[in-house]
């Protein structure tokens, strides 16, 4: 399904194909002999989402590009079954292995690879052919990459990547005190724009989906 959001229409090369049930939204680009299979969702929510040529993007798998974060694919990039990724860089040749996370603001280096449920946390640069094993996670820039159990470390050096500020525009609140109610109330008012979001016809399966118009 392809979906006309905020006044833009995917864009996607005739050679690619794009799943009946996958949904694509808004401010995309898909190229050439890119693969989009059952159950994907790619959506530009606030900003820009471009795929290069030869992608594969996996059942279930989730890509969003967020304000002042495009999502940009390069060539030959494969993302698993279930993976998310919003508002990153991920240069060509790059493995992303099933149930992988990355996020804002995160480049990944080409090919490089995040196995199976690896995390790539925002604003971490992870160098060309680097590899988070199984379940770790990358931290920084330069990325450190450790795995899950090490959680103070992750800490340490995640909280200066200041999440809250960087996604939201909002300071960590003080200890016992919650930002939640502002956050939800920016963050259901940005989403509530999809109200004003139009389905564009897509052609049959096997065929790719129509160039916007």
């Amino acid at each position: 399904m392809l979906i006309e959001h905020r006044g833009a229409v995917p864009c996607i090369h005739p050679d690619a194909y794009v799943a009946p049930n996958a949904v694509v939204c808004g401010d995309v680009e898909i190229g050439a002999d890119s693969r989009i299979l059952f159950g994907a969702v790619i959506t530009a929510e606030g900003g820009p989402v471009r795929i290069g040529r030869r992608c594969v993007v996996m059942e279930q798998a989730v890509l969003r590009g967020a304000p002042r974060c495009p999502l940009i694919l390069g060539d030959n990039v494969l993302v698993g079954p279930r993976g998310y990724l919003v508002g990153c860089t991920v240069a060509n040749n790059a493995f992303l292995a099933t149930g992988c996370a990355v996020f804002n603001g995160a480049a990944i280096g080409e090919g490089a690879e995040v196995r199976i449920n690896g995390t790539v946390h925002l604003r971490t640069t992870l160098a060309a052919g680097a590899t988070v094993p199984i379940g770790w996670v990358a931290v920084g820039n330069p990325a450190r990459i450790l795995p899950p159990e090490r959680h103070d470390e992750i800490w340490e050096a995640q909280k200066p990547l200041d999440f809250p500020r960087f996604v939201f525009g909002l300071d960590r609140p003080p200890e016992g005190q919650t930002i939640m109610p502002e956050m939800m109330a920016r963050y259901t008012c940005a989403l509530g724009r999809h109200r004003d979001d139009r389905v564009v016809e897509a052609t049959p399966p096997g065929q790719g989906a129509p160039l916007a118009t």
